[in-house]
């Protein structure tokens, strides 16, 4: 009898302490129903859903909880809602964000609180430059990447005159900002510029304006909906058939078929990742067609990776420490099937990893509804982003 009632006391005693022991959090912000939905939205809830499932219910012996909120790409609402995950939803890492504002302004706060940031969605350099975070991570793509990858195709192929028409941003002006210096040492000019504000559906205005100019090239920076009534306009107005060409950086293959291959035929446009690039993504994007009905952006793709390298950091620490863990990440090698040959984590925060330089393809040359890109080049990860030396980061400088 005192063995049974021993087994009995020691069974609710375990039972007591696993419920007494709190779960671990992950939040996950993005843009799920306005003018960014197209690129983030429901894939984005998948796809971190999915690298829950994948890892496991629990991790140091803690259940694995997923929170997601929609922040409206508006750096108030995500700000307030970030904000209540850290203190009152004791939430450990938050990933996601899906822009830079929202990313500059939660990374920030992840500080403060010392709590973990993983930014995905957003792509401002300043991330990991003057106003990097021990406590943060940009996983993904930045502009300064995007802005080296995108105009090396057209450079080489003699266009030298453009237009720049970005949206009036954080991420759009990062985008002309680093775009300057690229152009000049390729040789090629600026002959007109254009920002208009974030959602705007009317862009006949910007899309005169770039016919005008007679500039060879276009480039599109701007973002979501907003880019892909630009490039429809484009269309409409007459400006591709007139010979000019346009350009996408913060472009995704979610774009691409929302804007329809007859129309963004030609257009070069840069991932950090392209669903059909090898054996190991084609996989994982069978199963996320399965659940979305799509094929994942970088961006989406950028979550799953995000949230599994989060969990084994705390699995290999044995600890959801904020120090011990952010120490644990930038240790691990990123090994996930969007990062071909692996990546590394800096010191400013900045993951490392190859870029793919992509064209839209032909309408006759698209063997499927998502069969819309081909990859042009593949630029290493230790070429693509700005070098650590030039970093403005205070870690580095320490």
């Amino acid at each position: 009898m005192r063995k049974v009632l021993f087994g009995l006391l020691a069974a609710t005693a375990l039972s007591t302490a696993q419920a007494q022991t709190p779960p671990l959090r992950i939040g996950m912000e993005e843009d799920l129903s306005t003018s960014m939905a197209s690129v983030y939205g429901k894939g984005a809830v998948v796809a971190a859903q999915m690298a829950v499932e994948d890892f496991g219910p629990e991790v140091i012996g803690r259940k694995i909880e997923l929170l997601t909120g929609d922040g409206q790409s508006k750096p108030d609402v995500a700000a307030a809602l970030v904000r209540e995950w850290f203190d009152k939803g004791d939430v450990q890492m938050v990933t996601g964000l899906s822009n830079s504002a929202i990313g500059l302004a939660v990374q920030a706060m992840a500080r403060e609180k010392n709590r973990i940031s993983i930014i995905t969605g957003s792509g401002a350099p300043e991330i990991t430059g003057a106003q990097c975070s021990p406590n943060g991570l940009h996983w993904v793509i930045d502009t300064y990447a995007i802005d080296h990858a995108v105009p090396a195709p057209l450079l080489a192929e003699g266009d030298k005159t453009w237009f720049l028409l970005s949206v009036d941003i954080t991420i759009g002006k990062a985008l002309v900002r680093d775009i300057l210096p690229v152009l000049a040492a390729g040789g090629a000019t600026v002959v007109g510029q254009a920002a208009h504000p974030l959602f705007t559906t009317d862009m006949s205005s910007p899309i005169v304006a770039a016919q005008a100019s007679k500039a060879q090239v276009v480039a599109l920076m701007n973002v979501g909906g907003d880019l892909v009534n630009a490039a429809k306009q484009a269309s409409e107005f007459g400006v591709i058939a007139g010979g000019q060409k346009l350009a996408g950086f913060w472009m995704t293959v979610t774009d691409v078929k929302a804007i329809g291959l007859e129309t963004a035929k030609g257009i070069y446009f840069a991932e950090a990742f392209y669903w059909d690039q090898d054996d190991a993504a084609r996989a994982w994007s069978k199963r996320f067609f399965e659940r979305v009905g799509a094929e994942p952006n970088g961006y989406q793709a950028g979550i799953y990776g995000a949230i599994m390298h989060y969990l084994k950091a705390v699995k290999a620490a044995g600890t959801a420490d904020t120090a011990t863990v952010m120490a644990e990440m930038r240790a691990l090698p990123v090994e996930d099937f969007m990062t071909p040959g692996g990546g590394v984590v800096r010191a400013d925060g900045r993951v490392v990893r190859p870029i793919q330089v992509l064209q839209a393809k032909q309408p006759g040359d698209s063997k499927g509804p998502w069969d819309l890109a081909r990859i042009v080049s593949t630029i290493p990860g230790d070429q693509a982003f700005r070098p650590l030396s030039q970093s403005e980061c205070p870690l580095v400088k320490g």
